[in-house]
């Protein structure tokens, strides 16, 4: 890992935007004011837990984690989206139940199934931005929110890579149903992703994390 980085743990952000329970991997409290002051997506910045705020009538979700493996073995792995299931918390009982070989590509619609408290649910997205191995946008045609905006952004940093999820999201029900179960769901999500993540690619053999 990049000398500056750490590997921070769940956060959340109040309605205020203001980041609260934000704790380094030892534990200590750690301090960012706003969304604002995360610095831009670039090459060397330390990595982010799930922090959320809201925007635009909705919610916006995003995390940063380092992964350390070129972009194009991390991209690789996300153009095949099946290997959505291997990052996804068993509770959900997450499944790709399109047929065949799926081509990743702007307009690409891919299903899926899943368990939301034990209730069956049918998701479908559009692939709405392509630009491999950059970052890719997928859409929620059908689904358990009112709105998903998914960007996913690799960020070349030689023999690592830093990863951003950014989700753009509304929710049925509005704020209280969000504070009940929505918004602590989504912070264990995405937690557990960028955890399974470190845990598939490990550093190659004969370099270790810094």
């Amino acid at each position: 890992m990049q000398q500056g980085s750490k590997r921070l743990g769940i956060s959340a952000v109040d309605d205020t935007g203001r980041i609260v329970d934000f704790y380094g991997s030892r534990g200590q409290s750690t301090s960012i004011a706003t969304l604002d002051s995360i610095p831009p997506l670039a090459p060397g910045i330390p990595e982010l837990p799930v922090v959320i705020t809201r925007g635009n009538g909705g919610y916006v979700l995003c995390c940063r984690v380092r992964i350390p493996r070129c972009r194009q073995e991390i991209f690789s792995f996300f153009s095949d989206a099946r290997n959505l299931e291997k990052i996804t918390p068993g509770l959900l009982q997450f499944k790709v139940v399109t047929e065949g070989e799926i081509e990743m590509k702007r307009g690409a619609l891919i299903d899926y199934k899943l368990k939301i408290h034990g209730f069956p649910v049918k998701w479908r997205t559009e692939i709405i931005n392509w630009q491999p191995p950059e970052r890719f946008e997928d859409f929620q045609c059908k689904g358990p929110y009112r709105q998903w905006i998914h960007e996913h952004a690799f960020i070349d940093e030689g023999e690592t890579t830093l990863m951003q999820d950014r989700v753009r999201y509304k929710v049925f029900g509005g704020g209280f149903v969000h504070w009940l179960a929505v918004k602590r769901e989504l912070l264990e999500i995405f937690t557990y992703r960028n955890r399974i993540m470190a845990d598939l690619f490990p550093p190659p053999r004969g370099r270790g994390r810094t």
